[in-house]
Order: C-alpha cells, then sequence, then structure tokens
C-alpha cells in the first residue's frame, strides 16, 4: 500500500500593522511574527520582511508584509509618514538621538516657542537633508553606522526629501514636541539636529514614535503582545485593494 505523499505547509499571505516597543530592531521584530507562523504550521522559509524600519529606541507603527504581501514593500514604503517627536534643544549628540555620546551646549537665551516654530517652518517642503553618520546607508559596500563605530569619518550627501509638515505641539525648554508628516528617505534626527542648528542651540531626538504610514495607522496597530504565540493566517490582514 502506497503511503499518502506528504503535503508541503501552504504560506501564509497578508499584512500585519504592529505597534513597537521601545527596544527591538525592525529585523527582531520579523523574526518572532516567523517564528509564530512556523509554529502555526507555515513553511520554514516563510517570507517575512517591513516597510520601512523603526530605530530600536523608535515606537510606533511597524507594517509586516507576510507572503505574497512582501511584493507590496515599495508601495507602502512610498506614502506618507506622520511622526510626533520629542526634540532636546540643549544637548547634541554623536547620533543625533539618546544612543550618542551626548554634549550639553550652553545656552544663555533659550529660543521662545515662536523662534522654534518659525525655525520648523524653514524645513517644509523640498529640502536638502544630510542623513545621520550612524544610519544603515551604505559607503563603499559598508553600512555607515559600522564605519562611525569604528571611528572613521563618515561624510554622506545631502539628500532630496519632502516634509509635509512641521507641527510644533509643545515646547517648554529645552523639549519641543513636533508631529512631522513626511515622505520616504526622511530621518527625524537630521531634522533635530538641523532645527537645533538652525536655533543656534542643541538639537537631538529624545523620543519618536511613528503614528502613520500610508494608510495604515496608529488606530489598528496591534503590539507583540497582543499576537497569539501560534499564528496561522486568520491572524493576518488582507492585502489592502489598489
Amino acid at each position: 500500500m502506497n503511503e499518502p505523499a506528504s503535503q508541503t505547509p501552504t504560506s501564509p499571505t497578508g499584512i500585519l500593522v504592529i505597534d513597537k516597543g521601545v527596544g527591538p530592531t525592525s529585523m527582531r521584530v520579523c523574526a518572532a511574527i516567523r517564528a509564530r507562523l512556523r509554529r502555526g504550521g507555515a513553511p520554514k522559509r516563510v517570507k517575512v520582511g517591513h516597510a520601512g524600519t523603526l530605530d530600536p529606541l523608535a515606537t510606533g507603527v511597524l507594517v509586516i508584509l507576510v507572503g505574497k504581501a512582501t511584493k507590496l514593500c515599495d508601495r507602502v514604503m512610498a506614502g506618507e509618514k506622520e511622526y510626533v517627536a520629542v526634540i532636546d534643544l540643549s544637548q547634541r549628540s554623536t547620533t543625533d538621538d539618546a544612543e550618542g555620546e551626548l554634549t550639553a551646549v550652553e545656552t544663555p537665551i533659550p529660543p521662545t516657542r515662536a523662534e522654534v516654530e518659525a525655525g520648523a517652518a524653514r524645513f517644509v517642503g523640498r529640502i536638502e537633508q544630510v542623513p545621520p553618520a550612524f544610519s544603515a546607508l551604505h559607503i563603499d559596500g559598508q553600512r555607515a553606522y559600522d564605519l562611525a563605530r569604528r571611528g572613521k569619518v563618515v561624510e554622506l550627501k545631502a539628500r532630496p526629501i519632502d516634509v509635509h509638515s512641521f507641527r510644533v505641539d509643545s515646547y517648554v525648554w529645552p523639549l519641543a514636541t513636533v508631529t512631522i508628516r513626511c515622505g520616504k528617505g526622511t530621518y527625524i534626527r537630521s531634522l533635530a539636529r538641523d532645527l537645533g542648528a538652525a536655533l543656534g542651540v542643541g538639537g537631538m531626538l529624545a523620543g519618536l514614535r511613528r503614528t502613520r504610514v500610508g494608510e495604515f495607522s496608529i488606530s489598528q496597530a496591534r503590539t507583540l503582545a497582543d499576537l497569539p504565540e501560534v499564528m496561522g493566517q486568520s491572524d493576518l490582514d488582507p492585502i489592502p485593494g489598489p
């Protein structure tokens, strides 16, 4: 009697909108989702990717693409992003955020809220932005952050980006809480650095939360803790229409 042929596991396909917490990298979140799908019977090499990196210290919307949905990566990344950021205008950082070496900047007369708002307005529109030295961009085949960590001088060229709005929500020296809507490739760390430079003070990112990526918002996001340890097709959201 012939044994029945073993069936190849069907690869799940869909989208997850994750509310990433502080700490894990975006790739670590992908690995956690992949492990849970495999426990649910997905193939060992089930495709899991993300549409737009969030730094470990950043929180908020991380769009996870599974299976055939990974083909939508460029489409999702092309959507407008919205961030709520806290900018510390009293310090500078080697990484432009709280992970780097911090230097206090003496500021006898802090800028007023009106001056901070006017400074932010200067960065709205199509502008040229120099990415942070500690970034994942490639220089001669090596990641910029790898070179920077080895003490190499990292010189990145300015790139055109689109900032659609840069609103100051609250300001009590030295912290400004802002909401930024922007296009693909924008570094919020660089905006924090450059705003401080324009005001003649410090400028570093003290906190960051992404609240929207294109059509995907924080209101529909789930944390990893919200998801079951064993996942299947029914746990994924369907691929949106064109």
